[in-house]
């Protein structure tokens, strides 16, 4: 019997497509897994506050395995990358930072902080996966 990781991975929903790709990667790789996403139909991303918001990453991430950020430039001047980063660390959680398809600059932020980095590629995201969650 497979095991089912508790993946929270880190998005932008201006950048849904990459969220999409990796999720697809996680499934052609065979990951059994319950996504602590916040949701993109999840009103509190967009009608609530800082705070609200904050509380539910805190909430997804207190029970996840472990966090999974593409580490593109933008990254590096999210509020929010930096938010989930530190809440993270306060629950010890490991990070896979994944440096973003054919990116030549990419967020020294995340990959400070990543316990692993892995290039845009389905099979390294499993395999690190497999190894540190």
């Amino acid at each position: 019997m497979s095991k089912t990781y508790r993946l929270f991975i880190s998005h932008s929903w201006k950048y849904g497509d990459a969220y999409d790709k990796m999720t697809q990667f996680l499934d052609e790789q065979g990951i059994s897994y319950y996504d602590h996403s916040v949701p993109k139909n999840d009103p509190v991303h967009t009608n609530g506050t800082d705070k609200q918001l904050r509380e539910a990453i805190d909430a997804r991430i207190k029970g996840c395995s472990g966090v999974i950020i593409l580490a593109g430039v933008y990254a590096t001047y999210s509020k929010w990358i930096n938010e989930e980063i530190a809440i993270s660390g306060n629950y010890a959680k490991p990070i896979i930072a994944v440096e973003p398809w054919a990116s030549e600059k990419t967020s020294a932020v995340v990959k400070v902080a990543a316990n692993r980095i892995v290039k845009w590629n389905g099979k390294s995201l499993a395999d690190a996966i497999r190894e540190l969650f």
